[in-house]
Formats: structure tokens, sequence, C-alpha cells
């Protein structure tokens, strides 16, 4: 017969699992930041700054995702290995219409970007909570956290409406999202994420196993994601973005298509917003709150978790919802 494991046994691996994750961010935020530094070096000495322009994109992106990614999917682990499905069901009404607003509303406690909300979404999901509300949580978590409301304070002094008008048009995308989802989505445009069977039957042991699955899973999308809003950004000229600030609603719709691929972190991105001084405050709020929605290191790891039919159907109506829901809170507000 053969032994069963120990406690012992089950934490050395649980903090070998976190330790190789951290590790893996390391050694992934090392590599980035070398090559931050040598890529514009080969660059210039082949002139091709172009190229050096592109490396400092590139390693900007997963420089600024890595930490977040790694959060998300330690919270990720640690639902699936320790959370029972009958906590959710205390927590979430049954009715999916009440589920949705009250998922959106709890995305205020996760201190992170949208690289932990997507591990962290698919973990709800395979604990059994429904894909509507655990789709609102996703949505409203990287922006209406404590951290990116204080730093959206901070980047608009003296303006609360401000504030005010990131919270309630990113809630009511995530809302309006999530009963989208629940009265128009159907099984087969989602791939759930399976529950893994515990390993061992420890609690300790499902968590080194799934932290270990959820990054390396998920890192690998972050940086094709990263790829991506770097190729965007030495592609496209700065004399075609600057055909569309002569016009207030084609300054909201060109801020909301840069904040999909210049995929800056929604703790950061008020301060990329507030530097924006020559267009509108509405195209400002559209920038913040499309960006923690809908950008493309997002659809990238939303394609790896739950399939690629759903990634394109979900991010390009999630895409016209936070538009438009920027315009009206704007035209309220701002």
């Amino acid at each position: 017969m053969e032994n069963q494991p120990t406690a012992g046994d089950s934490l050395r691996l649980a903090v070998r699992a976190l330790v190789y994750a951290v590790l893996g961010g390391a050694a992934l935020l090392a590599i980035a930041t070398v090559l931050s530094v040598l890529g514009p070096m080969l660059a210039l000495d082949l002139y091709t700054p172009a190229v050096a322009a592109w490396w400092t994109v590139f390693t900007a992106v997963a420089v600024q995702g890595v930490p977040f990614l790694l959060l998300g999917t330690v919270v990720s682990a640690a639902i699936g290995a320790f959370v029972p499905e009958k906590v959710f069901k205390r927590l979430l009404p049954r009715n999916q219409a009440l589920a949705v607003p009250v998922a959106g509303a709890a995305g205020v406690v996760l201190p992170g970007c949208e690289c932990a909300s997507v591990p962290v979404a698919g973990s709800l999901m395979s604990r059994g909570v429904a894909p509507a509300a655990a789709l609102a949580f996703l949505l409203s978590a990287p922006a209406i956290n404590p951290v990116v409301l204080v730093a959206t304070s901070i980047a608009f002094p003296r303006q609360p409406e401000m504030v005010l008008g990131r919270l309630v048009a990113s809630l009511g995308t995530a809302v309006v999202m999530g009963w989208l989802w629940a009265r128009f989505g159907r099984e087969e445009w989602i791939r759930l994420p399976k529950r893994r069977a515990p390993a061992g039957g420890g609690g300790l042991r499902a968590f080194g196993a799934g932290l270990q699955h959820d990054f390396l899973h998920a890192g690998g999308f972050l940086v094709l994601g990263a790829a991506a809003a770097a190729t965007f950004n030495i592609a496209v000229p700065r004399s075609v973005l600057d055909v569309f600030t002569g016009s207030a609603w084609l300054s909201v719709l060109l801020l909301a298509v840069l904040a999909v691929v210049l995929c800056v972190c929604s703790e950061a991105d008020a301060f990329v917003a507030a530097s924006l001084s020559g267009f509108s405050p509405t195209a400002r709020l559209a920038f913040m709150v499309v960006g923690p929605m809908v950008d493309l290191k997002l659809i990238a790891l939303q394609t790896g978790t739950f399939g690629r039919a759903f990634a394109v159907r979900f991010s390009a109506a999630t895409w016209v919802v936070a538009l438009a829901s920027s315009v009206l809170v704007g035209w309220w507000l701002l």
C-alpha cells in the first residue's frame, strides 16, 4: 500500500509551489528588465529605433502585469483549495439577476489589476459560481477597488466627479455585462474551467498544484498580450492619431481604442489619462473605464482561460457597453 501524504508533505509542496511561482515571477521581471536595457541598446546599434521603442513598451506592460498576475493566481489557487462551494451559495443570491450586482460590488475587495481578475473569476466558476456573476466580478474588480479609486483621486485633484464617474461607469458596465451574459450567453461560447480534484486529498497540495498550473498557463498569454500592445505602438503613426483630436466624439472613440492597445495597468491608467490634457473629460473617462475591462493582454488571458469564442464575443460587447456607459456618465457628471 502506498504511503498517504502527511500534512507536513502537503505544506512543503504548497510552500514549494509558492516559492516557484514567486521565483518565476521574479525571473520574468528580471528578464524583462535586462531586455529593456539591452534591447534598445542593440536596436540603436542596428539603427532601428523602432525596435528600441518596441522593447520599451513590451517590457513596461510585462513588468506591470506580472506582480498582479501572481497575486491573482495565489488568490485563485487559495479559493480552489480552501473555500467550499457552500460559502458562495450563502453569499450570492440564487437569482442570477440579483447575484450579478452583488458580485459586481464585491469587486471592491480585490486590490489588483485586470491580470489578477481573470484567474480569480475562473476559480469562482469552477467552485460553482454562475458565470454571469463571476464575469461581473471579473470586470469590476480591477476598476473599482480602493487602490484604483485613490490613484484616480490623486491623478485628478479637486475633481471628485472624475472619481465618482469612474466608479459609476465601471460598476454599471460590469453589472450590465453580467445581465447580458445571463440573458444571452450560451454554454458553447465559454470553456468553463474544470475543478481540479485536490492532489492527495489535501488542501495545501491542491493549492500548490493550482498555483503552478494557473501561473504558468496565464503567464504565457500575458507575454502575448504585451507583444501585441508593443507592436501597435510602433506600427501606427502618431500623425494618424492626431486626426481624431479635433472632434469631441472621435476623441472619445480614439481614447477608447487606445485603452485597448496600450494595456496600462488599472492602478496607473489614471495618471496617463490625466496627462492627456488635450482631450475632453469624457474621453479621458472612457480611457479609464475601457482599459481595465478590455485590453490586449486581458483578451489574451481570457482566451487562454475561457476560450477564443468567449474572448472575442465578450470583449467586443464589453467595449461597446463600457464606451456607452462612459459617454452617459460623462454627459451626466462631467
